[in-house]
C-alpha cells in the first residue's frame, strides 16, 4: 500500500471514529431539547384532575440527578421523567429532604402506578414501576386532586410538541 493510500485509509479512519463518538453521545443523553412540559392529567371522561408545569430531565445525567439536594417543589411543579421507550423504572430518595409523589406513565399516556414516596437515610428504598414517563410531585398532590392508576396524561413540551395521549 503507498503513502497516498495509507493516508486516505487513516482518514477515513479518523472520520468514522468521530462520527461514532458523536452519534454515541446523543444516544447516551437521549435528549429531547425540551426544558419544561406542561403535564395534565384527566379521568376517564376527560375531565381535567390537574395540571403539573414540570422540568424536564430527559438525558441519563438529568435522570439521575432529578430533585436530589433541591430544597423544596411548589405545588403545581414538579419534575418530569423521559424515556425512549416504556420499561421497569425504578426510583430512589437520594439526597431528598422531602417527600413526593411519584407517578408512573405508561406508553399508552396512561398512569401505571402511584407511589408515595417519604425521605429516608440510605440504604434507600426503591419506588417501581412501569413507565416511559415519570412524574415527581409534591407529596399528597395525587391525593388532593383524585388522581389513581389508569387515568390519562397529556404532555405538552415547552417547544408546543406533544407526548403521552
Amino acid at each position: 500500500m503507498d503513502a497516498r493510500a495509507r493516508r486516505l485509509t487513516t482518514v477515513v479512519a479518523l472520520v468514522l471514529a468521530v462520527a461514532l463518538v458523536v452519534v454515541g453521545a446523543w444516544v447516551f443523553t437521549g435528549s429531547t431539547g425540551h426544558e419544561h412540559a406542561t403535564v395534565t392529567i384527566a379521568d376517564e371522561d376527560g375531565t381535567t384532575l390537574g395540571v403539573v408545569n414540570a422540568s424536564v430531565a430527559d438525558s441519563e445525567a438529568e435522570r439521575y440527578r432529578g430533585l436530589s439536594g433541591s430544597e423544596s417543589l411548589a405545588n403545581g411543579s414538579g419534575m418530569l421523567f423521559v424515556y425512549e421507550t416504556e420499561g421497569s423504572r425504578a426510583y430512589v430518595m437520594r439526597e431528598m429532604t422531602y417527600p413526593l409523589d411519584i407517578v408512573f406513565v405508561g406508553s399508552d399516556g396512561r398512569i401505571t402506578r402511584i407511589a408515595h414516596a417519604e425521605t429516608e437515610e440510605p440504604p434507600y428504598r426503591r419506588y417501581t414501576g412501569r413507565a416511559k414517563w415519570v412524574l415527581e410531585v409534591p407529596s399528597g398532590w395525587t391525593t388532593r386532586h383524585g388522581i389513581a392508576a389508569g387515568d390519562r396524561v397529556r404532555i405538552a413540551y415547552g417547544g408546543g410538541g406533544s407526548g403521552g395521549s
